[in-house]
């Protein structure tokens, strides 16, 4: 059971931002909406190597709070590296599953000082003064329909507590 909530966390981390002209982005589901973004390759690297992709393309409803690339790049030198190693998977699948949320979470859902389980099992906070942020990260854009589910586009990497 952790083991698809954490992979259904790792989808909903995968939206794209930008929809295609062709298809829109709420007939995608999460990995083809980031795939087709082309600003989180990083995230689904890693939603790949911790074996999320096939849960986050699943059913959901499932919300994502997605670094982008740029997040990724702004970690200390070697950490994703390192987690990328196949004797670090339970700490990706940990560090992916923290940024899916079940159920599919609407900007307009939030109220400030709101809290939200996660699929890794720990929390996130929402603060709303002067911007939407999620724990330490400011939502960059907001709510990314999907097939199965909704990504926000977040500015840092979140960290589940140790």
């Amino acid at each position: 059971m952790k083991t698809m909530l954490t992979a259904a966390a790792l989808s909903l981390m995968a939206f794209p931002v930008l929809a295609d002209h062709h298809m829109s982005a709420a007939a995608k589901n999460i990995p083809e909406t980031a795939a087709a973004a082309g600003t989180f390759g990083t995230l689904l690297q890693a939603v790949e190597a911790a074996g999320l992709s096939e849960t986050l393309a699943g059913e959901g409803p499932y919300t994502v709070f997605a670094p982008t690339d740029e997040a990724f790049a702004a970690l200390p030198a070697g950490t994703l590296d390192s987690l990328l190693l196949p004797e670090n998977k339970a700490q990706l699948v940990e560090l992916v599953s923290y940024h899916v949320v079940p159920g599919a979470v609407q900007s307009g859902d939030l109220t400030d000082g709101m809290t939200a389980a996660t699929v890794e099992g720990g929390t996130v906070a929402f603060d709303l003064e002067g911007g939407v942020k999620v724990n330490d990260a400011n939502v960059a854009q907001a709510d990314i329909e999907t097939s199965n589910g909704v990504i926000h586009v977040i500015d840092r990497v979140l960290m589940p507590a140790t």
